[in-house]
């Protein structure tokens, strides 16, 4: 990879669904990309439970919503995108996803991590304010600190 402005060669996007980058962050995804970063998506639900279609299953959805976030990824230059595979609707910042989210920073030793903001609250904006996102970013929030940099944290 060429010279990195701002030493950013390792991106790591943490997000509750399949399509959160996309929807919040495509163009930064996208220029980083292009620029050469290595960015990988580290999805934390399945988005298994996003449909009111009576005919479709939670894991019907879940492969649905797999296929559909790596072919977006791909057109945005991102080629690896991990899914921790919880449940829709019910993501909690528990101990035991700051420990994932906490070996995925270690794994990919990212320059930067990109995850919602835990204190934005949005009015009149139901999916941005979805309460996985805000699960979603004070779980990754608590993994950056202190449990990627110390080895005693979830060794």
């Amino acid at each position: 990879m060429p010279d990195s402005p701002n030493g950013l060669a390792r991106v790591l996007v943490v997000m509750a669904h399949p399509d959160d980058a996309e929807f919040g962050a495509a163009g930064t995804v996208a220029r980083w990309a292009k620029e050469g970063r290595q960015v990988t998506y580290l999805i934390l639900t399945d988005g298994n439970r996003g449909s009111s279609d009576p005919a479709m299953t939670a894991e019907r959805l879940a492969q649905i919503r797999h296929a559909e976030q790596r072919a977006a990824a791909m057109k945005l230059g991102v080629k690896d995108v991990f899914f921790l595979g919880y449940d829709d609707g019910s993501l909690q910042p528990t101990l035991d996803l700051r420990r994932q989210i906490t070996r995925w920073i270690r794994r990919t030793k990212p320059d930067v991590v990109m995850a919602p903001d835990p204190t934005r609250r949005w009015t009149g904006q139901r999916y941005i304010n979805h309460p996985d996102h805000r699960a979603a970013g004070d779980a990754t929030l608590d993994a950056i600190i202190p449990g990627s940099d110390t080895r005693l944290v979830f060794p």
